[in-house]
Formats: C-alpha cells, structure tokens, sequence
C-alpha cells in the first residue's frame, strides 16, 4: 500500500512545489516509485521545476476532473527530468495553466470525491510506493481531503509573523483530523537568524516537531524554479535536510 504525504502551506510563496518536488527526487533516488500530483489547480506550477512548459501538457487533472478522461492519460514519467539517474521513478500529474480551464476550475470549482478516486487510480496504475499531493496554500475542501487521507503532512512555513498565525491554524485543524504524522518544514531562514532558537521556538510554540530547517539559499534563488535543486546540488547542505525530511516522513510508516 502506498504512503500518501500532503506538503502544504497556508500561505504562497513559502516554498511549498519546491519542497514536494525535492522530496519525490530524493525518495526516487533510494528505489522508490513516486508519484506527485498537483492539486493547486488555482495556480499550478509545480511542473517547471520538472523542465515542463505549460503550453506542452496534453492531458492534465483538469482533463480528469472536468472531461472525464482517464487520469493515466495525464501523467508524465519526469525521471529523465530530474538532472541526475535514479533507482526509483517520479511521476507527476500535472495541472493545466491554461486561461480556459484554470476560469473554469475558478467558476464551477470540481467533484472532490473523484479526485480521491484519481489518487487512487494513480497509486495503482503507476504501482506507486508513495504519493504526494502538492496542495492549494490555505484551507479549502480539497486541502481537508487531502488531510483526510494522508498518512503524513508537511506543513511548510517562513519565519514570518503571517506565516505564524495561519500556521497554526492548519496545524491544529490536521490534529482534529486525525492526521498520523505531522511535521513542519521552517524553509527561507534569513543567515541572521539562529536556527536551533528558530526551532525551539517554534516546537514550544506549536508542541509539534520542526523536521527541515531550510535557510535562505542563493543557489535556490538563482535556480528560480528551473530544475530540481537537490539534484543540481547534491552534495549542498539543502539538499541533506531534504533527505532527512523524507526519512522522517515516511518513518514508522509503510515504507
């Protein structure tokens, strides 16, 4: 059975696609089949980190969700994409940036309950050892689905005042939910600040466990998005967080 994991934020902008694109990378590079779909169907992205166009998706979850195709139809093997040869594989559905479905997502919104069916079928096509759900920051009916079936959530956030409040709210709504194994990711840590005292400070403050402190990163920023970064940079401390992430995550799991 796979191990399902949702990366989310309740802001934009945190660093979120980043994160769960890193994650399917080093997970795929110790042997595992990984598939990511990206349900911020409002503003989708997570594909050009995969050096994917958005004008070149032919099939996206838009197509499953609002179509009726078939949700195989929409995913792309982005393996050969990552930079560096895996064990594993990465698969990702991506969503549609096109002006027309993206106002039709906007206006009529979709059926959550077929997305849990294409998380599903997705998991078994792809033989999938984990799955994991890049979602739309804030709280809305897919995010809480999201929650719903996950087996972990990594809660992505800044060192931030805003970032803060909305924090833990997510954080206390997945613990009403049940959610097994909950974790956050403190990502863009400015190099004047401590990083243990920004740990103990939010473990004291959310009584939940800090497993990714991730300081601001020049070689992430001149990367801009344009490729996996802990396969342009393997050997970068980053690049070690986002390993011991992934440990965390899906330890005392299925895997």
């Amino acid at each position: 059975m796979a191990t399902i994991i949702s990366v989310h934020s309740y802001r934009g902008g945190t660093g979120k696609s980043n994160t769960s694109a890193n994650l399917a990378a080093v997970m795929a590079a110790s042997g595992r089949r990984v598939g990511i779909i990206d349900t911020d169907i409002q503003s989708p992205g997570i594909h050009i980190i995969f050096g994917i166009k958005g004008e070149t998706i032919s099939k996206s979850l838009n197509d499953y969700l609002l179509h009726d195709a078939k949700i195989e139809d929409a995913v792309v093997d982005v393996t050969p994409h990552l930079g560096l040869p895996v064990k594993g594989k990465v698969y990702l559905v991506p969503s549609s940036i096109h002006p027309t479905e993206l106002a039709l997502v906007l206006r009529d919104g979709y059926d959550v309950d077929r997305l849990t069916e294409g998380f599903k079928t997705f998991i078994e096509v792809c033989k999938l050892d984990v799955l994991i759900v890049d979602t739309h920051p804030g709280l809305n009916e897919e995010t809480l689905l999201s929650f719903t079936i996950s087996d972990a959530l990594a809660i992505v956030m800044r060192p931030d005042q805003q970032d803060y409040e909305g924090t833990g709210v997510t954080l206390k709504i997945a613990q009403m939910m049940d959610v097994p194994r909950i974790k956050l990711v403190v990502n863009k840590i400015p190099p004047l600040m401590d990083m243990e005292a920004v740990r103990t400070q939010i473990e004291e403050a959310y009584s939940c466990e800090v497993a990714a402190l991730l300081p601001h990163s020049n070689e992430m920023m001149m990367l801009g998005s344009g490729g996996v970064f802990s396969m342009r940079y393997p050997e970068h401390p980053m690049t070690r967080e986002y390993k011991e992430l992934a440990a965390n995550l899906l330890r005392q799991l299925s895997l």
